[in-house]
């Protein structure tokens, strides 16, 4: 079964590479990469360039956001699963994609998902937030949960029937597309209990309050644009569960230096 890759970068000649060798060293080999580029201007792409054909497909060309960038990815992929590894994260390791490979060949699932660290953005041993997913469980939306969108591995026939990212939204069309997929139309998903992927801090969605407040805001209009009306405490109960994870984080980094 193969997996499609997705990145989309701009301008990040400094955590590109890191992105691409995560993906080259899988040890799942039945894969195609696809790098979106909006135009880099500072190197980066003389950095995709020197992987060669490690990387299966690059299109470099302005475009109208993250979200315009990943359904232009989505366009080109052939792959019977596809997933997005933003070009500041990385797998967490080489078994990552066998893990899937895994969970997909053995169910009849539609999509599959994990758990996600982010990580400082230089010493990528240090943790921030340990985001542990858990089994999903139809309404789990309503109580604010949903899984770590890089970790989200989806058939591609699913996007064929229920649509891509809406680009309406500009940071929250991630959420709004799992919210489509997971609770709207019931997908079948099935969790794998390992971290599938590490973030380096510093996302579009977390940068500045200004962001975190418009995040806020797409978060609710997600439910509005599918015609649904979530509890009175579902978007206030989405952030508080980083308390959790931020939490969890502290503990595994104390225990990692009393080691």
């Amino acid at each position: 079964m193969k997996i499609s890759i997705i990145t989309v970068v701009y301008n990040n000649v400094r955590t590109i590479a890191s992105a691409i060798e995560s993906v080259i060293m899988q040890s799942y080999g039945d894969k195609e990469y696809i790098i979106i580029d909006g135009g880099s201007t500072d190197g980066t792409l003389d950095i995709i360039a020197s992987y060669g054909l490690n990387v299966d497909k690059v299109v470099s060309e302005p475009d109208h956001g993250i979200f315009d960038a990943m359904n232009k990815g989505l366009a080109l992929a052939t792959g019977e699963v596809v997933a997005f590894l933003n070009s500041d994260d990385f797998y967490a390791d080489e078994q990552v994609l066998r893990r899937v490979g895994s969970s997909f060949e053995n169910s009849d699932t539609d999509a599959v998902f994990g758990d996600l660290y982010y990580v400082h953005s230089e010493n990528t041993d240090k943790l921030f937030r340990c985001w542990k997913s858990g089994k999903y469980k139809p309404g789990r939306f309503l109580y604010g949960w949903m899984p770590p969108h890089p970790t989200f591995f989806a058939k591609r026939k699913v996007y064929e029937q229920y649509g891509n990212f809406n680009t309406g939204f500009r940071i929250a069309a991630d959420y709004e597309l799992m919210l489509r997929l997971v609770h709207v139309n019931n997908i079948k998903l099935e969790y794998i209990p390992h971290v599938l992927v590490k973030m380096r801090l510093g996302g579009v969605s977390n940068a500045g309050l200004k962001n975190r407040l418009r995040a806020n805001r797409e978060d609710r209009e997600a439910w509005e644009v599918n015609g649904l009306q979530p509890y009175f405490f579902t978007l206030y109960l989405k952030p508080a569960r980083k308390i959790f994870q931020f939490i969890k984080a502290f503990s595994l980094n104390i225990a990692k230096n009393r080691v």
